[in-house]
C-alpha cells in the first residue's frame, strides 16, 4: 500500500501517471493519493507526519511524496535537475520516500531514525516521480533495500516551521503549526489572531466546537495525537473565508486579546 502526497492538484493527469506506473511496478498494490496546495512543502509534511505517525502503520506500505518547488536555486537547472529523494525510516517502522525539498520532512524529524539517499538519477526528466521514483518505491515497499544509498545526516532537515498555516481543509478550518504544548492559554480566554494582516477575535477553548454558532476557535485540532495541532475554526462557517482564504505557509500570530 503507498500514500502518494503531491502538489499535482486534485484532477491533474499526473496523478493517473504516477499510480500507473507504480502499479507497473507491482500490479498488487494499492495507492491512496493525496493533494497538497501546489509548491507546498509545509502541507506536505504536516500530512506525513499525520499519516505516518498518528494512523496505524500498515504491513507492506509506504508512504511516497513530491512536492519539489524547485526554488533553492535561482539559475536555470542543468537538465531538470532537482532535490533527491531519500529515504526516511520512522521510529515506528513507517517508510517515506519523499524529495528532500523544504518542509517536507520538517514535521517527523524527531521521529527518523535513518536517513538515507535512494539510488535514482537526479536529472534527466522534468517528471522524475513518474520516470524514475516508482520503480524504487514499489521495490521498498516489497522489502527490498538495493535502491537505498548512503546515509544522511538527518540534521539537513529544517526544523518544524512556527507559527504558520500548516494546512486548510475543505470546511475551511485552518490547521496550524502550532502545538497544543506551546501555547499558555486557558479555556474561554479570549485571543486575536492575525493573519496576512487581517485580524479577527476568537476564543481559545478546549474543543472546536465549544463555542457558539457563529463565533470563531483556537482550540486542539484533530491532527497531533497526544500533542494536538491548533486549530482556527468559525462553527458553522468556514475561518479560511475569515481570514480571506490564506495560503498555507503564511505565517499566523495569536495574542491574548
Amino acid at each position: 500500500f503507498v500514500h502518494l502526497i503531491a502538489d499535482y492538484g486534485e484532477k491533474d493527469p499526473a496523478f493517473s501517471e504516477v499510480v500507473h506506473r507504480l502499479k507497473s511496478e507491482n500490479r498488487d498494490l494499492q495507492v491512496q493519493t493525496m493533494s497538497m496546495p501546489r509548491f507546498s512543502t509545509i502541507a506536505t509534511g504536516f500530512c506525513i507526519r499525520q499519516i505516518g505517525l498518528e494512523n496505524p502503520k500498515l504491513e507492506n506500505s509506504a508512504i511516497y511524496a513530491n512536492t519539489a518547488p524547485r526554488k533553492h536555486d535561482e539559475e536555470a537547472q542543468v537538465e531538470n535537475c532537482g532535490r533527491e529523494l531519500v529515504y526516511a525510516d520512522l521510529e515506528n517502522g513507517v517508510p517515506v520516500l519523499a524529495v528532500n525539498s523544504g518542509y517536507s520532512l520538517s514535521f517527523v524529524k524527531d521521529s527518523i531514525v535513518e536517513l538515507r539517499k535512494v539510488d535514482v538519477p537526479e536529472k534527466g526528466s522534468q517528471f522524475r516521480s513518474r520516470d524514475f521514483f516508482p520503480e524504487a518505491v514499489a521495490a521498498v515497499v516489497k522489502g527490498d533495500e538495493s535502491y537505498l544509498g548512503e546515509k544522511i545526516d538527518k540534521a539537513c532537515i529544517p526544523e518544524r516551521p512556527e507559527n504558520r498555516v500548516a494546512f486548510v481543509d475543505v470546511y475551511g478550518n485552518i490547521k496550524t503549526s502550532i502545538r497544543e504544548s506551546e501555547t499558555d492559554l486557558r479555556p474561554g480566554e479570549k485571543v486575536k489572531i492575525e493573519i496576512g494582516g487581517e485580524k479577527r477575535k476568537a476564543f481559545y477553548e478546549s474543543g472546536t466546537f465549544s463555542v457558539e454558532e457563529g463565533e470563531l476557535s483556537f482550540a486542539p485540532g484533530s491532527s497531533g495525537g497526544e500533542d494536538p495541532f491548533m486549530e482556527v475554526f468559525l462553527r458553522g462557517g468556514s475561518a479560511a473565508e475569515t481570514f480571506k482564504n490564506p495560503e498555507t505557509g503564511q505565517k499566523l500570530k495569536v495574542v491574548k486579546n
